[in-house]
């Protein structure tokens, strides 16, 4: 999924000329914490909510130019470029440029965990497993084999590597909705089993934490 395909046409921008009291009003209208400025085609920057409360109302937001967070992808960069933009710079929308840098309109959070959720496979029937390993660990032949000893199937892998812990996550969608065998063996084969999620709904810390992942997810 490219980042043309998801721009929201709905989120309006705002221009050097508009008032700060326009702008936290648009801001509170959508829900949101940052909007684009932009002056013609041109993108200046992402204008953030925190850097208006404490100015009159009437000011005018062109002085405010040097603040604006140069937020943005191009509408043929894969769409987890923007999740990463987005993670990087704290924002809730990232402005999207044509090849030729004219603004474009912007992708939400929303719709990033949206496509992130269609991405991992999380809105599909199925059961999810992630598991945790040092990268030199890492088999993809061994994970499938054990999957498949369970008569089960993977269909989508992804994987994920945090320069942080230097620790390797593996996500797994597997065709079958009743996973506690699955874990168990990779358990027995000594698999760090971080998240798991089927049927039997896991009433655990695992799965209580499955949508922090998603939410940090920096692929």
């Amino acid at each position: 999924m490219y980042c043309e395909q998801l721009i929201s046409g709905e989120i309006p921008v705002l221009r050097p000329h508009d008032s700060v009291g326009h702008a936290l009003h648009q801001m509170e209208e959508w829900k949101l914490r940052h909007l684009p400025v932009t002056e013609g085609a041109r993108y200046l920057g992402m204008l953030a909510e925190d850097d208006l409360l404490d100015l009159s109302e009437d000011t005018e937001l062109a002085p405010l130019t040097d603040r604006l967070r140069k937020v943005s992808v191009h509408t043929h960069d894969i769409f987890l470029t923007a999740v990463k933009r987005s993670r990087e710079m704290h924002t809730d929308v990232v402005a999207v440029l044509s090849e030729q840098d004219d603004y474009e309109g912007v992708i939400t959070q929303e719709g990033m965990m949206r496509e992130l959720s269609r991405f991992t496979g999380v809105t599909e029937s199925g059961s999810l497993v992630v598991l945790e390993m040092d990268r030199h660990t890492y088999a993809p032949g061994e994970i499938n084999r054990l999957v498949e000893s369970n008569d089960a199937i993977i269909t989508q892998l992804n994987t994920w590597y945090d320069p942080a812990s230097q620790r390797l996550t593996v996500i797994l969608r597997i065709n079958r909705e009743e996973v506690s065998d699955i874990v168990a063996t990779f358990q027995r084969y000594e698999y760090t089993v971080r998240y798991y999620l089927g049927e039997e709904l896991f009433r655990n810390e695992l799965q209580s934490n499955l949508e922090h992942l998603l939410n940090y997810l920096n692929i």
